[in-house]
């Protein structure tokens, strides 16, 4: 092979290896610029003037190399796909702060815990400028079968520059995902048998209504859950709620 052929061969790899991501979206507010990188499954990076805010990062990927370190890091539950202390080590500084559960701070390094701030379902919090609230995630039936058992693991609303962002971590269709209120920006679990179907989900968004939705952590067992039909169920009942599909499985 030549040099030059080589050269193409390499650039088109590059080329098809950053195409595997979502582009970023990016939200304009009379508060400056706020940044929704979709990254892998669970995790997702939100970066609003000098915030970088990883949610549930689990693998050492490349995109995270074309952000900031992190200000701020919130991990939703015990479980490998959101909490990964390999993955946290590699990406946190002495100015990161970590927001998790009791459950999740239990299971870290030394190290880990001492930059860590514990928030349980129902606390409210304003870390770094930026307020939290712990939202309750877990499976119904509660029963002794649930993967994820109430008050072990938080969802989270954030709010940056006046805009709400919801994460529901691994949850089914429980009232207090229905309760919430103006929500701008909704990421959304659909995977069976691990939280909620795409039917379900979309039924739950249509109660409370978030202005924009995205579909994520939609990998179950028996594969990936069919987001688009969770968009045309949405669109049927209420057109004006914008759903965002995205690529969240980059190595698929």
């Amino acid at each position: 092979m030549n040099k030059m052929l080589l050269l193409v061969v390499v650039i088109l790899t590059v080329v098809k290896t950053n195409a595997q991501y979502s582009e970023p979206d990016y939200l304009k507010t009379p508060n400056g610029i706020i940044t929704i990188q979709p990254v892998l499954h669970s995790s997702l990076i939100l970066m609003w003037n000098k915030h970088t805010i990883f949610i549930d990062p689990y693998k050492e990927l490349s995109i995270h190399k074309d952000y900031p370190s992190p200000s701020l890091v919130l991990i939703t539950d015990i479980h490998g796909d959101h909490l990964n202390q390999k993955t946290l080590e590699a990406l946190v500084n002495d100015e990161t702060i970590i927001v998790a559960p009791l459950a999740v701070k239990n299971l870290m390094s030394d190290e880990l815990k001492s930059k860590t701030i514990v928030l349980n379902n129902g606390d409210l919090k304003n870390v770094t400028g930026i307020p939290i609230e712990a939202i309750p995630m877990y499976n119904l039936p509660e029963d002794e079968q649930s993967r994820h058992v109430k008050g072990r693991g938080n969802g989270y609303v954030i709010t940056l520059a006046k805009k709400k962002f919801y994460i529901s971590g691994d949850t089914e269709d429980i009232p207090e995902m229905r309760a919430l209120k103006n929500i701008d920006f909704a990421f959304v679990c659909m995977n069976l048998p691990y939280t909620m179907d795409f039917n379900t989900a979309a039924d739950a968004v249509l109660e409370f209504k978030p202005k924009v939705v995205y579909p994520y952590h939609f990998r179950g067992k028996d594969g990936f859950s069919d987001v688009e039909a969770f968009k045309a169920l949405v669109f049927d009942k209420n057109p004006e709620i914008e759903v965002r599909n995205r690529i969240w499985y980059p190595e698929n």
